[in-house]
């Protein structure tokens, strides 16, 4: 069975379980209908992912990877801050009259900083280094920057990067992890939804450089459901659990740049009955 449902089977039970209430509290979420939106939460989540044994879509319910990775493409390739450019309408909710979310995801992404190698944005810092001092323990990305926070729509939910590159005994190419830090997540509606977009992100970032995709750590340090999600979460939990599918990434693509949604796929993936018209709060 897929090990990625049985990290969110794990993950949610001890949510329910062991995690803490919000209820009574001052939340800053709240539902359409204007009712504070409460949660159960857990502090400190640490799920890992080996992307070489199978890619984590979950089986439990269909999760949209074309979608997922278009959404990631949009923040880390065309470092965009307009949901204009977006083939979906998740972040609908959060733009401006213009489309704009502010000086936030992919804005962060396309500032060019000062390097002694010359002036880069984050991303390509990242794969410049990936390509030319993959053992450095300083490849990271951090979009969650303080100085821009009152220009943002939504602060930051997954806000940073760091990889980390390793050599195998008797492998002739190098692996490339990451660990992928969240301040907060809404497990129902985002959690397999950032974990499949950031394993697209290590194997598309792996191929490029020649190397292969390791492990995703994914760090939530406040992992939550929402009051309205708890019965939605129990049943998802209890649903028969299928083998992972097979990943397939376009072998054709050498830059970064050129890859597009189309240029992932999947075959044998059997899934649950989707959840429809789950309440989002805001």
């Amino acid at each position: 069975m897929s090990k990625a449902d049985q990290i969110f089977v794990s993950m949610c039970r001890d949510i329910l379980e062991n995690g803490t209430s919000t209820e009574g509290e001052k939340v800053r979420p709240h539902w359409p209908d204007g009712t504070p939106a409460y949660t159960i939460k857990k502090f400190g989540v640490c799920n890992r992912y080996d992307l070489q044994e199978e890619f984590p879509l979950l089986t439990l319910r269909r999760t949209a990877l074309k979608s997922c990775t278009d959404e990631m493409l949009w923040i880390w390739q065309q470092k965009s801050n307009n949901i204009h450019d977006l083939h979906s309408h998740i972040w609908d909710e959060w733009a401006d009259e213009n489309g704009s979310i502010g000086k936030a995801y992919g804005y962060q992404l396309g500032v060019k900083h000062q390097y002694k190698e010359g002036m880069m944005d984050q991303v390509d810092r990242v794969i410049y280094d990936l390509k030319h001092n993959p053992f450095s323990r300083r490849i990271m990305t951090n979009i969650y920057v303080h100085q821009d926070l009152h220009e943002m729509r939504l602060y930051p939910c997954a806000y940073s990067m760091t990889f980390n590159v390793t050599q195998k005994k008797g492998d002739d190419k190098l692996t490339l992890n990451a660990v992928l830090n969240q301040r907060s997540q809404d497990v129902l509606t985002a959690n397999n939804w950032n974990v499949v977009q950031y394993a697209v992100l290590v194997h598309m970032l792996a191929q490029v450089c020649d190397m292969r995709a390791g492990e995703l750590v994914h760090m939530i340090a406040d992992a939550h459901i929402y009051d309205r999600h708890i019965p939605l979460i129990r049943e998802l939990i209890e649903r028969e659990q299928y083998p992972a599918p097979e990943f397939h990434l376009n072998p054709e693509v050498r830059d970064f740049y050129s890859f597009t949604r189309d240029d992932v796929s999947v075959t044998g993936y059997k899934t649950g009955e989707q959840i429809k018209n789950i309440p989002v709060a805001i």
